[in-house]
């Protein structure tokens, strides 16, 4: 998994503004502060469907762009902006649960109409992209 920084925006009452210094033709915006990392998320899997992505830039060497310490000192902030690479191979995995626990798995699963591994991988996913 490769997380990127993002540059986060606002103006007033407008929305937050995100821009990434590794992308500078990708734009996200978000109206809500909770919203701004899952937004930018997307913008990044958007963007990294049609384009090789590059490795990460550093925080220490964004915070010695002269570009970001501006925008920075102007009042923007960065967030950290984790992103799942979409690779279709499948790799089988042996876990182990609690039989109660494999049982609310599979319950919940079912009422949602996906497999176990489908719900397993969406709740990792949402929880990796939460702890950004």
């Amino acid at each position: 998994m490769r997380a990127y920084y993002a540059i986060v925006e606002q103006e007033g009452d407008s929305a937050y503004g995100v821009s990434f210094p590794d992308f500078p033709s990708v734009f996200s915006a978000a109206d809500e502060e909770d919203d701004i990392v899952v937004n930018a998320i997307e913008a990044l899997r958007l963007w990294a469907e049609d384009e090789e992505l590059p490795a990460p830039t550093s925080l220490h060497e964004l915070q010695a762009r002269q570009d970001v310490r501006q925008a920075l000192a102007a009042g923007a902030f960065l967030v950290r902006v984790p992103l799942i690479e979409n690779d279709t191979r499948i790799k089988r995995a042996n876990i182990t649960f609690e039989t109660g626990m494999l049982r609310a798995i599979d319950e919940t699963a079912q009422k949602r109409g996906l497999t176990r591994s489908a719900f397993l991988a969406s709740c990792a996913r949402k929880e990796i992209e939460a702890t950004a």
